[in-house]
């Protein structure tokens, strides 16, 4: 079974190619021109295991919210081709993730009924601009990270709970979303041996 896809997509305001491998190990080569974003889908595939390439030309000389919504789209996208038919798989997925002190539990159901619920950052964190400090590459704001979700559950057909338990740090509250997204969605993909038989390809790191 073979569980790859590839998306391609250009817009007026971007363009973007994304590929996935739900059975990798968490390679990655990706390139959004919004640093930080990078380092979130960086965390995505190492905790994931998926592989995935994300290169996006976006017009970033505006800001960085075309790019980062339309390599979510392109993201969501090639989930939802990847997973295919979902035989065989546990299709829940939960899990809890710290980061210093920040705490945050992701839910996901791969059933294909789109639902995103996002809670619990503290107030503030919305108007919060993370990086872009390095020339070419411009600032990821906080209001982000739930528009990020909300896409990809929307096009990857997931239905995704996503709860902020603690945080301060405002680089700890994005990463910890994206690591605990990550863990959860890992689990909900992986082959279930007692659906077919076949020993899980989702070790422990």
């Amino acid at each position: 079974m073979t569980r790859t896809a590839r998306i391609e997509r250009q817009t007026s305001e971007s363009k973007v190619l994304v590929e996935v491998d739900l059975d990798g190990s968490g390679r990655h080569d990706i390139s959004t021109g919004v640093g930080f974003y990078d380092h979130m889908l960086t965390a995505f595939a190492r905790h994931s295991l998926v592989d995935l390439v994300a290169r996006t030309e976006g017009d970033v000389h505006i800001d960085g919210h075309h790019t980062v919504e339309d390599t979510a789209i392109a993201l969501g996208q090639a989930l939802r081709q990847a997973l295919g038919d979902k035989s065989g798989i546990r299709r829940f997925g939960d899990a809890t993730v710290p980061l210093d002190e920040a705490l945050v539990q992701a839910v996901v159901d791969v059933s294909g009924r789109p639902y995103c619920v996002h809670t619990g950052e503290p107030e503030g964190q919305q108007y919060v601009a993370l990086g872009g400090g390095v020339p070419g590459s411009v600032a990821y704001l906080g209001s982000l990270t739930r528009h990020v979700f909300e896409t990809i559950a929307f096009h990857g057909h997931l239905a995704l709970h996503v709860r902020v338990l603690s945080g301060r740090e405002p680089h700890h509250i994005v990463e910890t979303q994206f690591k605990a997204f990550a863990r959860a969605f890992r689990d909900a993909v992986a082959i279930d041996p007692r659906e077919t038989g076949i020993p899980s390809t989702k070790g422990a790191l």
